[in-house]
């Protein structure tokens, strides 16, 4: 039996249930909704809302109504664009967008200056966002599986990334931009079309750099605190007067339930996985394993 569909503008029989707890947080994960209902947009104390893998095609505007809202998920869908309401939510921290069909982002987009994680891998992307260039505070971005074959040289602008994801794109050459970006602590460039590199010891805050999957014949230079994933990084790191840096667990899972694991993973190199809360319904799944 499939999973009933909701009544676009009723909320789910046990919502009521879960907002009773005071947790000011709603699942709506793995419903099947086309759209979201209206009345979850009349919550307007709620900081954390999961709606990922329902089938969703669109939102309303009045989801800018939301404006408490810290943590949205939306992964796992079918949207092909998003409202400006959307980039109307001052308290926004974290965004999921993965696996949906989205071109590109709105240009209100720049407004959410309180992002700090975004994930919109498996999109459609063929182009990086220019609104993404506004948001100084984000730090960890996720934009693997999509078809990016550049990267902007305005991208140094964006001081406060920590963790590039860009692996399963389009890239035939090593994005110049980057080696200005001397405060990255991952980079994660597998699965390209990458025939080679420039020198990477301009990238002095690194910690983690993946290239697998890519067609080089070894590793770049980079500094013997950069642990690597890839073609030839064994042998080279097993080279250095240094200790082999600890390896870095799985990319990380989706969600964080406070700003201390966030911050685990935006700097602390071989804590950047860490797992969703036990007490979670969302669809949470981890991305692909660095090196598979």
């Amino acid at each position: 039996m499939g999973i009933a569909e909701s009544m676009p503008d009723e909320l789910p029989s046990d919502a009521e249930e879960q907002l009773r707890n005071g947790e000011e947080q709603l699942e709506l994960s793995g419903r099947r909704l086309r759209r979201l209902p209206s009345a979850v947009c009349a919550l307007s104390r709620l900081q954390k809302l999961y709606v990922s893998g329902t089938g969703l095609r669109e939102l309303p505007e009045e989801i800018e109504e939301l404006r408490e809202l810290r943590i949205l998920a939306l992964d796992f869908n079918k949207l092909e664009r998003l409202p400006d309401g959307l980039c109307r939510l001052p308290r926004l921290t974290r965004l999921y967008l993965g696996s949906n069909r989205l071109p590109a982002l709105p240009n209100d987009f720049a407004q959410l200056q309180s992002l700090r994680c975004l994930w919109i891998e498996g999109n459609f992307l063929r182009r990086f966002p220019r609104p993404l260039l506004r948001l100084v505070a984000l730090q960890s971005l996720q934009m693997g599986d999509n078809r990016l074959r550049a990267l902007p040289a305005e991208l140094p602008r964006m001081t406060g990334l920590r963790g590039l994801w860009l692996y399963g794109n389009r890239f035939e050459e090593f994005p110049p931009a980057l080696l200005r970006m001397g405060r990255l602590h991952i980079l994660d460039l597998d699965r390209n079309r990458l025939g080679g590199f420039p020198d990477l010891h301009p990238l002095r805050a690194l910690r983690v750099f993946s290239y697998d999957h890519n067609p080089v014949t070894g590793p770049p230079r980079v500094a013997d605190t950069v642990f690597l994933v890839g073609e030839g990084a064994v042998e080279r790191m097993a080279e250095r007067d240094e200790p082999m840096p600890r390896p870095p667990p799985r990319r990380p899972a989706r969600v964080f339930e406070d700003e201390e694991e966030e911050d685990l993973l935006i700097g602390g190199g071989s804590s950047r996985a860490l797992g969703p809360p036990v007490d979670s319904l969302c669809a949470l799944e981890a991305a692909p394993g660095l090196g598979t």
